[in-house]
């Protein structure tokens, strides 16, 4: 798993892109409608932001922010880490543990966005693997 490429683990449509000037209320709607936990923020189609749910929690209810006027610029991590495609799987995953984030944006080399890692991926490719051994094991036992 680790050594798998990032661009075969993200999905093409999970991920949300808005722009900075959006009201967090819109941004919000737009997540829990897509079931996302993350938005990607863009600029002229380059990365500017992202905002995540621990954002809309401590930087916006939190902080007593109108949800309806704020524009998510203003409550945005700014310039977020980010990796590209080509990366290894396991290298993200790293990225995210020692930066103490759930989100890591992918990006071009232009800094476009073309996905997102979230923890949620790691957590589906180890159900998939003990998936898997769970079926070896019950096979194993039918044999003996």
């Amino acid at each position: 798993m680790p050594q798998r490429s990032i661009d075969s683990v993200i999905q093409p449509d999970s991920y949300l892109i808005v722009s900075p000037d959006t009201p967090v209320r819109e941004v919000v709607c737009q997540m829990a409608k897509a079931r996302l936990s993350a938005a990607l923020i863009a600029e002229h189609g380059v990365l500017t932001g992202i905002f995540t749910e621990y954002d809309a929690t401590f930087r916006v209810l939190g902080a007593r922010l109108d949800a309806d006027t704020a524009p998510v610029a203003q409550v945005m991590t700014h310039n977020p880490v980010t990796t590209t495609a080509h990366h290894p799987f396991g290298h993200a995953l790293h990225m995210m543990y020692e930066g103490g984030f759930r989100h890591l944006p992918v990006v071009d080399h232009n800094r476009r966005p073309v996905g997102m890692v979230t923890s949620k991926d790691a957590l589906a490719i180890d159900a998939i693997e003990l998936e898997k051994e769970l079926v070896r094991r019950e096979e194993i036992t039918v044999i003996l």
